[in-house]
């Protein structure tokens, strides 16, 4: 069982530099089992631990393991230019931790979004020699026919790509909307095969990543709440 000092704790979970933690608990704005400590050198264990920092409590996580449900008009980047970040959706300490979103979703993008401060997770997620398949929603300015479904589970030619991209599954859900699922994870792939494809998406949400589904998180749009072991098992393991 790992045992840290208070002031290295709050460091970890970041509330701060260690001079700033320090200053926390000296100060009295750190408590555990609702009595306030003030030693900063008190030894800990860390598995379990429960404390509170302004009187809001926090259960100790060596990472964090985030699902977030992206609105839109929201940037997948610590430093957003043209709209704020998704980060600002989450509580401060997860950005001094180094929080990062799994991959990105375009500003106007909605739906599935993980975060993590784990670094092995974050590969496990993305990388493209995984093959994580995507379920995205596409609603489409044109109608939804069958030479288009065909058309794209048959592959369509990109600018820049050496082959064509193909999807994995493709499915019409009504007149104007397709679900279609994806491992490439290409930059603005689904717009741009809809394009190739000669229509045009007017709205995109993701509603799955790996076995993951966002119908099943209870997650309105700008909601985020950390995810268990079994969630977790439903995605790409850190170790293959």
């Amino acid at each position: 069982m790992a045992k840290h000092t208070l002031e290295r704790i709050l460091q970890s979970q970041g509330f701060g530099t260690r001079k700033w933690c320090t200053k926390l608990v000296e100060e009295g704005e750190v408590s555990i089992n609702g009595e306030v400590v003030t030693d900063t050198r008190l030894y800990l264990e860390t598995n379990g631990l429960v404390f509170s920092v302004y009187g809001e409590e926090w259960l100790f996580r060596e990472h964090l393991y985030i699902a977030l449900n992206k609105p839109a008009d929201y940037e997948c980047s610590r430093k957003p230019s043209h709209h704020p970040g998704v980060l600002s959706l989450l509580p401060e300490p997860f950005a001094l931790r180094d929080v990062q979103p799994v991959g990105r979703l375009d500003h106007d993008t909605t739906g599935l979004l993980l975060m993590s401060d784990d670094g092995s997770f974050i590969h496990a997620q993305s990388s493209p020699k995984r093959h994580v398949p995507k379920v995205y929603v596409a609603t489409t300015q044109d109608p939804v026919t069958p030479e288009l479904v065909t058309q794209l589970l048959k592959g369509v030619k990109l600018h820049d790509e050496p082959a064509p991209l193909a999807a994995i599954l493709c499915n019409k859900l009504d007149s104007h909307r397709l679900e279609i699922v994806l491992e490439q994870g290409k930059y603005h792939q689904v717009k741009r095969m809809l394009a190739a494809a000669e229509n045009h998406c007017t709205a995109l949400c993701r509603t799955q990543i790996g076995q993951l589904q966002l119908k099943d998180l209870n997650l309105a749009e700008g909601e985020w709440r950390y995810l268990n072991s079994a969630e977790l098992e439903l995605l790409a393991p850190i170790s293959a």
